[in-house]
């Protein structure tokens, strides 16, 4: 009998051992139910996958890339984000920057991780963005959009820019986001936003022998040609960028006074000659220099009609000049730029857009590189059809200087809230003097598609 109800004890012991275990594993299972569905109320992934190619109109294969982007927000509470989207990109041509491009114009912290000569990884941005007290702060790795002009700069230059395309790509994509300090400040009807980059990344500027390779020198056997590293800033502190923008309403226009202390991005490329036995050695030697950056934006609507507009005068700007007249061949010169904007929308579903951009220097140079006044114009037409579906668009853009410039006539249709895809042209035309007519062998036929997630 002791046998048997030493048994039953055993028997019972497991049996609630057993349910015991099993309500630890349901509370388990609930706890993380629990955990999943709070992570759903503050973790927010979204993104693009895209791809895209371009063909030289000659028939050479000019880049085959696949994008992928993710956009991951968490919300740490009702007044803290935090927001991370890194970015793989993989060209399987590798044309636009051949081999593995040495990034000397970009910070370390900033710069892209190349796996093999076609793949690289990048964090696009990675920010912290809080409100502190009435101000809105945002902290890290960002972009910051100044200005009023579409596919010409004047005051839209805190972050850099993306040459590895020239100016084909999209601003979005082709600005390098900084590490920033952003800070907006609500001061009664207007915004008071401060600007500290400790982040020094300059231009990416594609390296010779690229497919838009920027560096045009035809020098005879007799001179040899020296091209040292860019000399790019180093110090993030001493070397920091500031800015300052005040920004707000004013009966009917949106008004903004802009200042920026910063060091150009656009290097200024030093020249030295040397004589010796084998000849005339040219040493070229790419500098950045500070300068400061005054103006202002304005726009307001007129029924169907909006004029927009930016200026801004930077202090001391450098331009090629003839070696001839100047010793280093260099010309420092002040520079006040403007662009003039009008949308017009009084065609249903369509906006034609016109601009004038006008760069002025404070003096002529003997040998300067380019003309005291430069005149661009763009004209944009864009048009909406099938429900907004269907995009219709062209873009020129001409240098009233050198008659040179580039159309860019594009379709691109909307498969569902998802996939959209396209085709255009980009089409470059002048003489090689000019900055855009320097690719007119570069043309392409553009084709590519995307998938929001």
């Amino acid at each position: 009998m002791r046998k048997v109800l030493g048994l039953l004890g055993v028997g019972v012991l497991c049996v609630l051992t057993t349910l015991s275990s099993a309500e630890e594993v349901e509370e388990n299972e609930e706890l993380s139910v629990r955990l999943f569905d709070r992570l759903k109320e503050r973790v927010f992934v979204t993104g693009a996958v895209k791809f895209e190619t371009a063909i030289e109109t000659d028939g050479d294969a000019q880049k085959f890339e696949f994008i992928v982007q993710p956009e991951i927000e968490i919300n740490v509470n009702d007044d803290t984000n935090i927001v991370f989207v890194p970015r793989m990109r993989f060209d399987a041509l590798d044309e636009l920057e051949p081999g593995r491009p040495d990034q000397d114009e970009i910070a370390g912290p900033s710069r892209r991780w190349l796996i093999g000569d076609p793949l690289e990884l990048e964090v696009r941005e990675l920010f912290v963005e809080t409100i502190v007290g009435d101000t809105y702060l945002t902290v890290g790795k960002q972009t910051v959009v100044w200005g009023e002009s579409d596919g010409l700069k004047v005051l839209d230059v805190v972050n850099p820019t993306d040459l590895r395309e020239f100016g084909l790509a999209d601003f979005e994509d082709s600005r390098i986001p900084l590490w920033t300090v952003n800070a907006e400040i609500p001061i009664k009807e207007a915004t008071l936003q401060l600007l500290w980059i400790p982040d020094t990344s300059k231009h990416n500027i594609p390296e010779m022998g690229s497919t838009f390779d920027l560096v045009n020198i035809d020098l005879p056997d007799s001179i040899n040609l020296n091209i040292e590293n860019y000399a790019r800033p180093r110090d993030g502190f001493k070397d920091s960028d500031f800015g300052a923008r005040l920004s707000g309403f004013w009966k009917g226009w949106n008004l903004s006074l802009n200042y920026f202390y910063h060091y150009d991005d656009t290097p200024v490329v030093y020249l030295a000659l040397a004589a010796g036995d084998d000849g005339v050695t040219v040493t070229v030697s790419p500098e950045y220099e500070r300068t400061h950056l005054i103006g202002g934006t304005f726009s307001k609507a007129f029924g169907d009609l909006t004029l927009r507009g930016e200026l801004g005068y930077s202090t001391k700007k450098y331009f090629d000049a003839s070696i001839l007249f100047d010793p280093d061949g260099v010309h420092e010169t002040g520079e006040f730029g403007y662009v003039i904007g009008l949308d017009w929308f009084g065609i249903r579903d369509t906006m034609i857009s016109f601009q004038l951009f006008q760069s002025i220097l404070d003096h002529d140079a003997p040998g300067l590189g380019r003309d005291r006044v430069d005149n661009t114009i763009t004209f944009l037409v864009r048009r909406s059809l099938k429900n907004d579906t269907l995009s219709v668009y062209n873009i020129l853009v001409h240098n009233l200087n050198h008659g040179d410039g580039y159309v860019r006539p594009k379709i691109s249709y909307q498969v569902n809230d998802e996939m959209s895809i396209w085709t255009g042209f980009d089409i470059f035309y002048g003489g090689d003097s000019g900055l855009f007519g320097q690719f007119d062998d570069k043309d392409r036929l553009v084709m590519g598609m995307e998938w929001s997630f």
